[in-house]
């Protein structure tokens, strides 16, 4: 498909506390585990949208179970991370909802790597939502989708994730304070 251009959406500034220790921030491995459990749930929870349109690729799904097979130790974090690259080349096959919903998987994935991916698995979620929605209903969709979001999110992060919305709210196209 032409036209499509990734977009980043993490800050120049990085936040310590969504980088992990070992890598001189503050981010613990558990918290890192639930910020991808977290994505995964996000990515999940719209990708209907893209099966709907392509029911025999399942590069989404696939990068949205590396996800859950990092947390869980069963793969290294560069094999949950290669996962995030299939499922973003299948956003590129398609338009709109069922781009978006690949493009939350393929940050799912990639929330092994760099935990900071976890705000884009729920932009592109609720992006996705909206873009489902007859256009009436857009903003009913995407506030549904936010409330789903947050009934999902552990309160253990719940802060760090709240705080980063707020942070990055303008580098995710305002979805959180839609």
């Amino acid at each position: 498909m032409t036209g499509y251009r990734p977009v980043v959406i993490l800050s120049t500034e990085r936040d310590p506390r969504l980088i992990t220790l070992r890598r001189g921030g503050t981010l613990t491995d558990d918290d890192h585990r639930l910020l991808a459990s977290w994505a995964a749930d996000c990515a999940e929870h719209v990708l209907p949208l893209f099966e709907a349109m392509r029911p025999g690729d399942d590069r989404p799904r696939r990068g949205i179970e590396a996800a859950r097979a990092w947390v869980r130790g069963e793969l290294r974090m560069m094999q949950a991370r290669g996962a995030a690259f299939p499922a973003n080349a299948a956003a590129r096959e398609v338009a709109g909802a069922a781009r978006f919903a690949a493009l939350s998987a393929g940050q799912a994935a990639a929330v092994a790597h760099v935990a900071e991916h976890e705000l884009g698995a729920a932009a592109y979620a609720l992006r996705a939502v909206a873009a489902a929605a007859p256009d009436e209903g857009s903003a009913e969709a995407l506030r549904s989708e936010r409330e789903w979001q947050l009934t999902q999110l552990p309160e253990r992060i719940r802060a760090l994730v709240l705080e980063d919305e707020r942070r990055r709210d303008d580098l995710c196209w305002h979805v959180f304070s839609a």
